[in-house]
């Protein structure tokens, strides 16, 4: 008896792309890893076409595994962002003055955002829901405009129950939206 694999199994698909199995789409006994893997591409229709636009930056398609690209493309925006923020914290942390307080600050803002904006890109790509981080985040924003426009720090409870709002309302909108961009998914 020969032995499989045990990192995937072979669908009857893949078995007529091996040249195994009855099929009128088997590859020659003798086909290379690559020319299968570009057979079962040309099959699920991925062509040429569909592989340029990928690695054009044109985004991830609708409901992949892969991390969509942003906007500014192969640039690391993001990671500089999170590098600068770590100098700041760390700075904070050694600076034991009031400035040294203001970098510490700086950096967590900065690490915050740095998180935000990738959760945002994946949420509304379809690739991971991020549903409750973004509402509560828009619950946040809406309870500080709250504090500090309106109430003040004496009265907090209806700070309290416009952030609630907001986060139930963004909650289900985001839930919502990341179904119609992942396929039906709920959560991935």
């Amino acid at each position: 008896m020969g032995r499989r694999s045990r990192k995937r199994s072979v669908s009857g698909e893949d078995r007529r792309l091996d040249g195994e199995g009855p099929g009128p789409r088997a590859a020659p006994a003798g086909a290379s890893r690559a020319e299968r893997d570009a057979e079962r591409r040309r099959l699920r229709g991925e062509g040429e076409a569909g592989g340029a636009a990928a690695k054009r930056g044109g985004g991830a398609r609708r409901g992949t595994r892969e991390r969509p690209r942003p906007p500014w493309g192969a640039f690391p925006l993001t990671e500089l962002v999170v590098l600068v923020a770590l100098v700041l914290v760390i700075g904070g942390f050694v600076i034991p003055t009031s400035s040294g307080q203001l970098m510490l600050l700086a950096g967590f803002a900065l690490g915050s955002l740095a998180g935000l904006e990738l959760a945002v890109r994946e949420h509304f790509a379809g690739h991971r829901s991020h549903t409750t981080l973004l509402s509560a985040c828009a619950g946040f924003a809406a309870g500080a405009v709250v504090v500090l426009a309106v109430t003040g720090l004496a009265a907090p409870v209806p700070a309290v129950l416009v952030a609630l709002a907001v986060f139930a309302v963004a909650f289900y909108l985001l839930r919502e939206g990341f179904k119609r961009r992942s396929g039906g998914l709920g959560f991935r």
